[in-house]
């Protein structure tokens, strides 16, 4: 039912909208994961404006962008075929289709996640490298790079081409999981929505019966008809409290993910820690709670993230419709 060139062409410029309007709040959050020093997201971010500039926001975003649009492209596909593929074999199974809509919800997500980091791995080491270097002594490394080829040709020549590849495994282990998590708990919190939504307008209906007004009523025959405002709203609402959720579960993947993949090779080509290490040095510094530095900006950013892009996603599936007469 889709125009396969217009769903990735727009798709591909919509999503880098919303990358570019969030990918401040991502840098904050992975300054706050690599520092020895616990420091809130807004002092953070004043912070990095006060000695490197507002610049510094978007070190790393050219290299991010990037890889946004091949990654999201194969994000959408993986997306799209899986959910399509599990939603319909679920429901031959027997399954109801509330269950049928979550499983394959959380399939999909899970597929897709897996399929964009063959190519956002590479991406978000060296946009993270670029990321966390500075001239503030808060930075957890120096100015190395000049740009994102010169990290991607220092990167390989230090660690040689699995250098790119660094924290791939734990990538999947946060990103599957959080995919999965996000897409199986937006399709329980739409219907959640939709109900309390449903409930409203039946308990309305109840009322006008008791005032009489049956008719208005009998003539609905008690369906709701939302408008796409509606729709869209309810769609919008859905994706930050999934957001919210996939973020508290895989926090600590995500901290343990970044410290692997930013504090490597640091000193004369020196591996990195293991994920055992990495774990206890963050112990070490904050106990337990260091795996969760930097929650209320990646919290924000996934919900804001998640709102913008399923609705994005929405509309852009929409625009993309081969049959427009059925979207009116």
């Amino acid at each position: 039912m889709l125009d396969k060139s217009k769903f990735f062409f727009l798709g591909a410029a919509l999503f880098s909208g919303v990358s570019a309007t969030l990918y401040p709040v991502v840098l904050v959050k992975t300054r706050q994961q690599v520092a020895q020093a616990q420091l809130s997201g807004i002092r953070t971010a004043f912070s990095i404006v006060k000695h490197e500039g507002f610049r510094a926001l978007y070190r790393g975003f050219g290299t991010s962008l990037m890889g946004t649009i091949p990654a999201r492209a194969l994000y959408m596909a993986a997306l799209e075929v899986t959910k399509s593929n599990v939603g319909s074999a679920t429901v031959n199974f027997g399954i109801p289709e509330p269950t049928a809509s979550a499983i394959a919800n959380a399939v999909a997500g899970l597929s897709a996640a897996m399929a964009a980091q063959l190519v956002w791995t590479p991406v978000d080491v060296i946009s993270q490298r670029l990321m966390v270097q500075g001239t503030h002594p808060s930075c957890s490394s120096p100015c190395r790079y000049v740009n994102g080829i010169d990290a991607f040709r220092k990167i390989v020549k230090t660690d040689g081409p699995k250098g790119l590849y660094r924290g791939f495994g734990i990538s999947i282990l946060t990103y599957a999981p959080s995919n999965a998590v996000w897409w199986a708990s937006y399709s329980v919190a739409q219907r959640l929505v939709w109900g309390g939504i449903a409930c409203y307008f039946r308990k309305k209906d109840d009322e006008n019966n008791d005032n009489g007004n049956s008719s208005s009523s009998s003539n609905n025959n008690n369906t709701i008809r939302p408008d796409s405002k509606t729709v869209m709203a309810v769609q919008g609402v859905s994706a930050a409290m999934a957001g919210g959720v996939s973020a508290l579960i895989t926090m600590p993947l995500d901290t343990i993910k970044t410290r692997l993949q930013v504090l490597d090779g640091e000193e004369n080509g020196r591996r990195g820690p293991t994920i055992g290490q990495t774990v206890r040095n963050l112990i070490k510094e904050g106990g337990w709670l260091a795996c969760y530095r930097g929650l209320g900006p990646r919290w924000a950013s996934m919900s804001m993230s998640a709102t913008t892009m399923i609705t994005t996603y929405e509309f852009l599936k929409r625009l993309s419709a081969k049959n427009q007469q059925s979207l009116v």
